[in-house]
């Protein structure tokens, strides 16, 4: 069984690890943090920005990894495999769900609701309507 679990910099998405180690020791676990390069830049410098931008989180991202796998071995899964992926987190997680042999996404929900849900967008909501395997959002 391959559990697919997104992370990014949050409680939830620990969370989301630690119970996707705990419910499924067996497992083998992907962690994925997709970058969202959102931010729009002009001008003649900005391709070096940009990549100077992503090169940034990779970093950051090679660091959240480091936490990340500590979490999971505090939970008694030492090996995981890690992933970084530049793109819009909801549509990469369900790409990544739908092209790679994923039995089950275990997702961190930041517990948004009402008007910041609807303003804001939820990863989570998108990959639970679109994911076409099970989805655990852990809180």
């Amino acid at each position: 069984m391959q559990v697919l679990v997104p992370i990014d910099d949050s409680e939830p998405a620990r969370k989301a690890v630690a119970h996707a180690a705990t419910a499924y020791p067996d497992a083998d676990l992907r962690l994925v943090h997709i970058i969202n390069p959102s931010t729009s830049m002009y001008g003649d410098g900005a391709v070096y920005a940009y990549d100077s931008l992503i090169d940034a989180r990779r970093e950051a991202a090679a660091r959240l990894f480091e936490e990340t796998r500590k979490v999971a071995a505090e939970h008694g899964h030492d090996d995981v495999a890690t992933e970084t992926i530049v793109g819009r987190p909801a549509r990469e997680i369900v790409s990544v769900a739908t092209e790679e042999n994923v039995d089950l996404v275990v997702i961190g929900s930041h517990g948004r609701s009402g008007a910041s849900r609807v303003l804001l967008g939820s990863v989570a909501e998108t990959v639970v309507r679109q994911a076409p395997v099970p989805v655990t959002v852990v809180r």
